[in-house]
């Protein structure tokens, strides 16, 4: 199978998950593939001049980051995992069964790891 296309798409989105990832967290470990989101324009503390509101609306709002930063975070591993894999030469073949993935499945996602029979499972 010819990778090339497949590496392309993969370093498109990986560098469109890096910014994305990068415009709503920052790295959160020594692990450059662990993400936690950025605090609002808000801060939650603890003086008097604090509003209890505002200090809800900030968490709420962390925590819609966080969210959106881990399903991004997953996303962005399974794109790095996928080009490993081209590097390694095992791209394209189902961890499931070991058999190739369906073309149109690897078109669709191009960091695929099962074919369309295990994608479920």
């Amino acid at each position: 199978m010819d990778t090339k296309k497949y590496k392309e798409a993969l370093e498109k989105e990986l560098e469109l998950l890096t910014k994305e990832l990068k415009g709503i967290g920052v790295v959160g470990g020594e692990n450059p593939d662990d993400w936690v989101a950025k605090s609002g324009i808000g801060t939650i503390n603890d003086d008097d001049k604090s509003d209890d509101n505002d200090n809800a609306d900030d968490l709420e709002e962390l925590g819609e980051r966080n969210a959106i930063v881990s399903d991004l975070e997953i996303r962005f591993r399974n794109v790095k995992e996928a080009l490993k894999r081209i590097e390694d030469g095992t791209y394209g073949m189902c961890e499931v069964s070991g058999h190739p993935i369906e073309e149109d499945r690897l078109e669709a996602n191009p960091a695929a790891t099962t074919c369309k029979e295990h994608m479920n499972g």
